[in-house]
C-alpha cells in the first residue's frame, strides 16, 4: 500500500541504509524514494543497492523513486605539511597553483578559474564557511588574502565563493562517467549540483534527453537570480540549504526556501527541501524541537518532498530518523487549516494552456461537489500529474501510467500514488479502471466522486483535454 501522507520522504542510502533488511524497514518506515549519493561509493555498490531497491519495491507493491546525485565540481584546498594550521584573524594568506603543501602563511588551490573569476574584495569561504578570507591582491595563478574569521583549517577542505559565477561546468568528467552509469542502470531522476546558470540545466539535458527527469539542486546565488528560467527547464528542484547557507547570508535561506517552492509550484514542478532537517539524529535516537518545526515549515509551505542526507547515510538512527519525519508530516497534514497554510502564501497565476485549464478546473470541482475522494490523472509523461498535484487540493492523486517508468518517476510528487495499468491506455475504460484502482486500495467508497482528467485521443503525450467526474457505486 503506497503511503498515505501527500509530502514524500527522500532518504539517501549510505553505509549504515545500505543492507536489504535497513533498506526494508526504511520502506516500512515512510520512505518513498531512494537518493544514490555518488560523492561516495563504488559503482558496483550503487548497482547492488539499485538491485534491492527495486526487489523490495516490486514486493510491496510500491514504485519507489530512485535520484542519482551528481557529485558536480568540488572546489578544495590541497594538503598541509602537517595536516592542518591554525588561521588568525588579520594575518595574510595565500592561495596558490604551487602543488607544495601548505603552511600557515600559503596553500595550494588548484582551481585556475577560481583565480580568473576573483577580484579585490571578495569573500573566500573555506571549511563550510567556518574561515573567512579576503581578497587584498590578485591575480590569475595567486591571492593574497587578509583572514577575517579564523580557525583550524586541514587539506582537501572546501571553498565557496559566494555571488561568484565561475567558468565551470556543473558536469565534471566524473559527472559524465557517473551520468553514464546511472543511465544504464535505470535511475528515475538526475540530481545535478552545482547549477549556476539556466545554461546548465540545458546542456545537461542534452546529454540525458528523456531517460532519465532533471532536478536542478538550487545551491548558488547565481542559480537564484535565474530562478524562474531554470525552473522553467527543469523537472524537478532542490532547496540545497546547506550550500545555500554558505554561500549566502545564512538569514536569508527560510526566505529563499519559500520562495523557490512558490516558484515551483507556479510552474508544477516537485520540490525537495533538503539538508540538516534532522541533523541531530545522526547521533541521537530523537530530534531537536526545532528540527520538527522545520520539517512542519517545509510541509506547510507546500513541499511536495523532504529530504534526509547523513540522518539515513551515516547516521546511528536511520529508521528512526524516517519514521520521525513521517511522523511529524502527517501531524501537520491532520491540521484542519493545513491546506489554508499551505495554500495562503500561493500565488494563483494566469494559466495559458489547455492542460493548465483542465487541471484547475477540476480543482474547482473538488470545492463544489461533496463527496470527492481522489483526482484520478492519466497520464503518459507525468507532467498532467504534476499540474494536478499543483493545486494543493488535499486529496489523494492517483496517477495511472502506461508503464513502470512513468509510475516510478512520480514517487517525489506531492499527494501521487501511482498505478500502472497498461490496457486502459488501449481501451479507454476510463470509469471503470478509476474506480476499480480506488475502491481496491481503499481510496474511495460507494457514493464517492472521482474527478478524472486525461485526454483523447487517449495515449497521446500532451493532449490533456478531459475532465469528467464518476460517482462510485
Amino acid at each position: 500500500m503506497p503511503s498515505n501522507t501527500f509530502t514524500k520522504i527522500l532518504a539517501t542510502i549510505g553505509p549504515a541504509s545500505a543492507s536489504k533488511q535497513v533498506l526494508s524497514d526504511l520502506i516500512d518506515a515512510g520512505a518513498d524514494a531512494f537518493r544514490f549519493n555518488f560523492s561516495h561509493g563504488s559503482y558496483e555498490e550503487h548497482k547492488q543497492r539499485l538491485l534491492e531497491v527495486r526487489r523490495l519495491s516490486e514486493q510491496k507493491n510500491r514504485y519507489i523513486t530512485i535520484v542519482a546525485d551528481m557529485q558536480g565540481p568540488k572546489l578544495r584546498v590541497g594538503n598541509f605539511a602537517q595536516d592542518k594550521v591554525t588561521l588568525k584573524a588579520g594575518s595574510y594568506f595565500t592561495l596558490d597553483m604551487d602543488e607544495t603543501p601548505g603552511d600557515e602563511t600559503r596553500v595550494c588551490l588548484p582551481h585556475p578559474e577560481i583565480f580568473k573569476a576573483l577580484k579585490v574584495g571578495d569573500n573566500l569561504l573555506l571549511n563550510d564557511g567556518q574561515i573567512t578570507l579576503i581578497v587584498e591582491k590578485c591575480d590569475e595563478k595567486s591571492a593574497l588574502t587578509k583572514v577575517k574569521f579564523g580557525g583550524v583549517l586541514s587539506g582537501h577542505k572546501g571553498v565557496n565563493l559566494p555571488n561568484t559565477k565561475l567558468n565551470i561546468s556543473s558536469l565534471t568528467p566524473k559527472d559524465l562517467r557517473d551520468l553514464d552509469f546511472a543511465l544504464e542502470l535505470g535511475v528515475d531522476w538526475i540530481s545535478l549540483s552545482f547549477v549556476q546558470t539556466a545554461d546548465d540545466v540545458k546542456r545537461a539535458r542534452e546529454i540525458i534527453k528523456d531517460r532519465a527527469l532533471i532536478i536542478s539542486n538550487l545551491e548558488k546565488p547565481g542559480a537564484i537570480e535565474e530562478l524562474e528560467e531554470i525552473v522553467k527547464l527543469s523537472d524537478g528542484i532542490m532547496v540545497a540549504r546547506g550550500d545555500l547557507g554558505v554561500e549566502c547570508p545564512i538569514e536569508q535561506v527560510p526566505v529563499m526556501q519559500k520562495k523557490i517552492i512558490e516558484c515551483c509550484r507556479k510552474y508544477a514542478k516537485p520540490v525537495i527541501v533538503a539538508t540538516q532537517m534532522l541533523e541531530s539524529m545522526i547521533n541521537s535516537p530523537s530530534p531537536t524541537r526545532a528540527e520538527v518545526s522545520d520539517i512542519a515549515t517545509a510541509v506547510y509551505d507546500g513541499a511536495d518532498t523532504v529530504m534526509l542526507s547523513a540522518e539515513t547515510a551515516v547516521g546511528a538512527y536511520p529508521v528512526q530518523a524516517v519514521s520521525m519525519m513521517h511522523k511529524t508530516i502527517s501531524e501537520v497534514e491532520k491540521d484542519k487549516d493545513f491546506a489554508a497554510y499551505m495554500n495562503n502564501s500561493h500565488v494563483h497565476n494566469r494559466y495559458y494552456s489547455e492542460a493548465d485549464a483542465i487541471t484547475v478546473a477540476a480543482g474547482e470541482l473538488v470545492n463544489i461537489l461533496e463527496n470527492v475522494a481522489c483526482l484520478v490523472s492519466y497520464s503518459m509523461t507525468g507532467h498532467t500529474t504534476f499540474l494536478t498535484a499543483r493545486g494543493r487540493r488535499g486529496l489523494p492523486i492517483i496517477a495511472i501510467c502506461p508503464n513502470i517508468t512513468v509510475a516510478r518517476r512520480l514517487g517525489i510528487c506531492w499527494g501521487v500514488k501511482s498505478f500502472v495499468d497498461e490496457k486502459v491506455f488501449a481501451d479507454f475504460s476510463v470509469e471503470s479502471t478509476s474506480i476499480k484502482i480506488a475502491k481496491e486500495n481503499n481510496l474511495a467508497k460507494k457514493d464517492d466522486y472521482l474527478v478524472i482528467i486525461a485526454g483523447y485521443p487517449f495515449g497521446k503525450a500532451g493532449n490533456t483535454n478531459l475532465l469528467h467526474t464518476v460517482k462510485v457505486s
